[in-house]
């Protein structure tokens, strides 16, 4: 074990240029998908909007599903496999989304690649088992910088390559990014693992039995599938609220951008720093801050006047996003022991994807039966819930 922990930082190095990479896989297509799937045959504006819908959603549902499996297989045959799997496995199917005919390739490849998800989860699991118990927070937090980046960048990356080489050329470089994430972490990723029988696998219930702080577990479940709940929720309206505050004149479609990406900028730069202030101060004061400044920041969003005070809002709700993620993946780091560590990011993970596509659904009725900027209050509410039951459930720790 030794070993490993020496090598922890070069690890770490590596593994957040992996979660970059495959965070821009996840993302980069939001800005042109209908438009590529426009390409792929003649479809009515609703067939568009149903496919692109199916596609995009493709992919988190079955990462939702399939996440505990890899995090099973990867406490019995070692998280650095996991991770070669599925940063090969999304090289291949992402790659092979540049050369699809129809729209229905296109959904079984998407489909496909939620079925090789696991990247980040066990990346986290690879980081939390073998950095030095002190520096856990930092380095956790240095993952979800990748991470949050790529989610930042790809659909940048995505959309400014679709305009100028065409909507398959994306698909074709990420693929190839990818193979040199498996390359980098084949060659230079190092973990010393010591196999976990499958006879003496836990089962589920027997896992959660065997925990010592099994309300906290399922608390920072709860707990990311708000974070991604609450930043994916506004995906649906933002562009048709933007639309009503610059009352339906100017760059609606450019302000629209600035405003999706804005959260990711401040999350980007400041998750090391919380992460590492998490190791000083105590991971669960700047989780409960976190979740404090959200429940702030999204109520006031409901009734900003100008797309400006929008604009800094949403700064602040990145502020709040880097102190959220990666203190949930600290506590569980710290509250689980590393048998089963692998099982545990993979549910965890599989709360994220759950959020991630529940999200918009969300946004989208309530945005509809009342205004968008009940999106925002209900969003709040559900921060503040939140931050109660989290305070409730630490309480003792």
């Amino acid at each position: 074990m030794m070993k490993t922990k020496s090598y922890w930082q070069q690890n770490m190095y590596i593994l957040t240029f992996g979660n970059f990479i495959a965070g821009i896989g996840f993302s980069m297509v939001t800005p042109f998908l209908s438009l590529y799937i426009n390409t792929l045959g003649h479809f009515s504006n609703s067939q568009i909007s149903f496919w692109s819908g199916i596609t995009y959603a493709a992919t988190f549902i079955v990462s939702a599903f399939i996440s505990p499996f890899w995090g099973k297989l990867a406490d019995q045959k070692g998280r650095k496999l996991i991770i070669l799997r599925a940063s090969l496995g999304m090289s291949l199917v992402i790659g092979c989304m540049s050369l699809v005919t129809n729209v229905y390739q296109l959904v079984a490849l998407r489909a496909l690649q939620g079925f090789f998800a696991g990247y980040i989860s066990n990346s986290n699991t690879l980081i939390a088992t073998t950095a030095p118990q002190k520096n856990v927070g930092k380095a956790l937090g240095t993952l979800s910088m990748g991470t949050v980046s790529g989610n930042l960048l790809g659909p940048l990356i995505g959309g400014v390559i679709a305009q100028v080489w065409g909507y398959r050329l994306p698909f074709l470089l990420t693929g190839i990014l990818l193979m040199s994430a498996f390359f980098l972490c084949l060659f230079f990723v190092k973990e010393d693992f010591t196999p976990v029988p499958k006879n003496r696998q836990p089962s589920f219930r027997l896992v959660f039995q065997q925990l010592k702080n099994s309300s906290i577990i399922w608390g920072m479940f709860f707990t990311t599938l708000i974070i991604q709940l609450a930043n994916n929720s506004i995906n649906p309206i933002i562009s048709l609220y933007v639309s009503q505050l610059m009352h339906h004149q100017g760059h609606v479609a450019l302000m629209s951008g600035l405003i999706t990406a804005i959260p990711g900028i401040p999350a980007a730069l400041l998750s090391t720093k919380f992460g590492s202030w998490g190791d000083q101060i105590g991971t669960k004061k700047v989780l409960l801050a976190g979740l404090l400044l959200g429940a702030i920041v999204y109520f006031p969003q409901s009734f900003v006047t100008n797309v400006w005070q929008l604009f800094a809002l949403r700064f602040l709700v990145g502020i709040s996003d880097a102190a959220l993620l990666p203190q949930v993946q600290t506590l569980l780091s710290k509250n689980i022991p590393h048998q089963v560590s692998g099982r545990i990011f993979g549910y965890n993970q599989s709360f994220q994807y759950i959020g991630s596509f529940t999200g918009p659904l969300l946004g989208a009725a309530v945005s509809g039966v009342w205004s968008y900027g009940a999106v925002f209050f209900l969003t709040s509410i559900l921060e503040l819930g939140n931050l109660i039951y989290v305070r409730k459930i630490t309480k003792n720790s």
